[in-house]
């Protein structure tokens, strides 16, 4: 008999799955980035979405947050942006005679921000303590975002004049770095055809786009998705491929523990929007690369000779026998 917990869990994952086709209304070809996304909303991760620009990255995650019936703002970032016009600030009431705190736009449920690395390191780091642990301190005051609370942001990786690269410890943040590729050329011609019909990607409700899944269901499948049984072997091989990549000779850096914790979360992730209560190997390496390529760094000659940090995270996944 399947307990209360049991039915949430299953309607929780029936809703999150129906998030795809809800979003696919408006983005048409980034199925893959999609459920990367919803991976990192089950872990309670920050995403960072690399691609160039016209390839929907800011329209996918509002039809994200419209799917998902949660509050969401969007800041672009700028190299004129200052700390508290992310977090907020104390603004003197003249009533009162008091300084007043006014909530930035960080005080929402998924924050978008556009083109992170435009931002100086000053503003970058006034998201660090936010995305780690949750809150805004300003006089001394600690103040709780809300819950869920998720870090969806963008960069160019093109163009690099007058862009501020992010560091390590905030790269570091981040569970998941997703690629956004440009569609196919049928995915194109369905975009073109859409666009010809009338589609405004400004006016979500006009393409259909509506709430099929909660904050409760996000919270039901957390909840479900930390249950799920994982085999010594499994964790060995989550282990042993991150400290292949410490080992690499094309790498500089490799995966800390933090990202052994990440590639575990994500896997679990994976099996129980699968329909499992155990992670297999295959969960690992779905999204090895996902989970790992912004917490390597190449080496110098590595670069020089036209290697990717894909590429060689693709060399480890092929040298590190997974479990049978």
């Amino acid at each position: 008999m399947t307990s209360s917990a049991g039915v949430e869990a299953i309607a929780a994952r029936d809703a999150l799955q129906r998030l795809r086709a809800e979003v696919a209304k408006a983005v048409i070809g980034q199925d893959a980035v999609v459920g990367g996304v919803v991976i990192a909303l089950l872990c309670g991760g920050h995403v960072l979405l690399e691609g160039v620009p016209g390839v929907a990255k800011t329209l996918l995650v509002r039809a994200l947050a419209a799917a998902l019936d949660v509050d969401t703002k969007r800041v672009q970032f700028t190299p004129d942006l200052m700390p508290g016009d992310v977090t907020g600030s104390l603004v003197y009431d003249a009533r009162s005679a008091a300084f007043n705190f006014r909530p930035g736009p960080i005080f929402t449920n998924l924050l978008l921000g556009d083109e992170i690395n435009r931002t100086p390191p000053k503003t970058q780091a006034a998201l660090l303590e936010a995305m780690e642990e949750r809150t805004v301190s300003t006089d001394g005051e600690t103040r709780r975002l809300p819950e869920p609370f998720i870090v969806v942001a963008t960069q160019n990786p093109i163009e690099y004049e007058g862009t501020y690269p992010l560091p390590e410890a905030q790269l570091d943040r981040f569970l998941l770095k997703l690629t956004v590729p440009l569609p196919q050329r049928e995915e194109e011609l369905g975009v073109l055809k859409a666009h010809h019909h009338g589609f405004d990607p400004r006016d979500l409700k006009a393409a259909g786009v509506g709430p099929v899944a909660t904050a409760a269901d996000l919270a039901a499948g957390r909840e479900a998705a930390r249950r799920v049984a994982v085999a010594e072997p499994v964790l060995e091989y989550i282990v042993d491929l991150c400290r292949a990549t410490r080992v690499s000779p094309a790498l500089e850096l490799g995966a800390s523990p933090r990202g052994t914790t990440a590639l575990l979360a994500v896997a679990k992730a994976r099996a129980w929007l699968s329909g499992r209560d155990y992670v297999l190997p295959d969960d690992v390496k779905a999204f090895a690369i996902p989970t790992l390529r912004h917490r390597v760094r190449l080496r110098a000659e590595a670069e020089l000779d036209g290697v990717s940090t894909d590429s060689v995270l693709r060399t480890v996944l092929g040298a590190v026998p997974a479990p049978r």
